[in-house]
């Protein structure tokens, strides 16, 4: 039963401390467009989209003015893309401009799913998408591209490996005069899910029905704000209130979502757990960990906070919803994230302890910034190491690093809004080269055999 006290609080919540519903997202099956003719199919792929989520916006307009709940963001996932360019003979660009254009008419900000999914090899369709996504991302402004490269139970493609540090550092050159921000919209991925809403990894999998509807809920102001208040509580007694917080949380997203779902009349996905931050002050997930006691995010004791953090946003989300989905947990983006830009800055947060951090947190090495001169093999082998974390771990993985062209070490790139701004990392740069040269596949680790 809803009282005064929870009303005001959630009042209190919103205006206080950045609570948001940080995304709606509508996944729509495009199987049903799949043609020879790349134009026809083209097409079809604009009217589904259009006429599956004419009404997204309106409908999250109207949610925020009846609850008054700020949703950030309204998106779309699509089916992934490479499965409509295997049977289309023609340039895989022509999907993105289209999706673009459907992105135009449906007023979303992001569309995801100029995707293909390659951990155990390449299918029709997969190379020609793969190699167009620098193109596919400097010509459109909305559509985000994700590409699997590893599972538990196939294990990693170091062929698609290779690939992927060649696509993200061609991406970066390509939008070099748009602050790089090609491979901000470019994910690869280990232990991919299909119902993920948030971008830019987001795309509608074939497992899903032919259109649903996620959210994803924020709120990791809130959880710093409730642990200012027990300043001398133990680990465990921390443990607990960041339980309780959590699905106060992820109760309004389970009402949104079902509200979305009623309006729409489409049926409702899940709702993803995971504390997305911003740039906002008081929107970090570095400041609750320093909150816990860290005097800064990325000292020794960090990847330990963290571990907590994760199992107890788990533990406290998924009582408030029956549907929980997604990767659920705490995002580490430092771009976006002002406590992590803070702590690479006085070069306490580095490479090395994020890639520690991934192995306990929602997801991975997110929105890092790095020289401008890497090279691709270095790329692909930080794309290699985290997929091994997400393989040998049954946990889902994943990197999305910037190369900062013409720009060095300790200088910073600027994307503006939810993407915030990013310092230059240091990295390694000592050659692994031959490694990533050798081609093939890491096999699936032991504990991919619980059939």
């Amino acid at each position: 039963m809803i009282n005064a006290h929870d009303i005001l609080e959630t009042i209190r919540m919103i205006q206080d401390e950045c609570l948001d519903i940080r995304t709606i997202t509508m996944g729509i099956s495009l199987l049903d467009c799949i043609d020879t003719d790349i134009d026809r199919s083209c097409e079809k792929v604009y009217e589904k989209i259009v006429t599956r989520a004419k009404n997204l916006v309106p409908v999250g307009q109207q949610i925020e003015k009846e609850y008054g709940i700020p949703i950030i963001n309204k998106r779309i996932s699509v089916t992934p893309i490479a499965m409509l360019a295997a049977a289309a003979k023609g340039d895989p660009v022509k999907f993105a401009l289209t999706l673009q254009r459907a992105a135009d008419t449906c007023g979303v900000n992001f569309i995801g799913g100029y995707s293909a999914l390659v951990h155990k090899g390449f299918s029709a369709g997969d190379m020609e998408l793969i190699k167009s996504i620098p193109e596919a991302l400097a010509v459109t402004e909305n559509i985000c591209s994700s590409v699997n490269i590893g599972s538990t139970k196939s294990g990693i493609n170091m062929d698609a490996v290779k690939l992927m540090g060649q696509i993200v550092k061609e991406s970066a050159e390509k939008t070099a005069d748009k602050n790089c921000i090609g491979p901000a919209k470019l994910v690869v991925f280990c232990n991919a899910v299909e119902d993920n809403p948030f971008m830019a990894g987001a795309f509608h999998g074939v497992g899903e029905p032919d259109c649903e509807i996620h959210v994803g809920v924020s709120g990791p102001g809130v959880v710093r704000s409730t642990l200012t208040k027990y300043p001398d509580a133990s680990i465990n007694e921390i443990a607990d209130i960041i339980k309780k917080t959590a699905f106060k949380i992820t109760r309004m997203g389970q009402l949104v979502g079902a509200r979305a779902s009623e309006l729409l009349n489409v049926p409702f996905g899940i709702v993803d757990l995971s504390l997305a931050p911003t740039p906002a002050v008081g929107d970090s997930v570095a400041h609750i960990l320093e909150e816990m006691g860290l005097e800064m995010c990325g000292t020794h004791g960090t990847t330990a906070c963290l571990a907590m953090l994760n199992d107890a946003v788990k533990k406290g989300g998924v009582m408030a919803s029956s549907t929980v989905g997604g990767l659920s947990g705490a995002f580490i983006p430092v771009s976006e994230d002002a406590g992590m830009i803070d702590a690479a800055n006085a070069g306490v947060l580095s490479l090395e302890k994020l890639e520690a951090m991934t192995a306990v947190c929602s997801v991975g090495l997110d929105m890092i910034v790095v020289p401008g001169d890497i090279s691709a093999e270095t790329i692909s082998a930080i794309i290699a190491d985290e997929a091994a974390i997400g393989m040998i771990n049954t946990k889902t993985t994943a990197v999305r690093l910037i190369p900062a062209i013409n720009k060095k070490e300790g200088e910073v790139l600027e994307f503006g809004g939810l993407l915030g701004h990013g310092p230059v990392m240091p990295i390694k740069h000592e050659s692994a080269a031959k490694f990533i040269n050798r081609g093939g596949r890491i096999p699936a680790p032991m504990n991919s055999l619980k059939n």
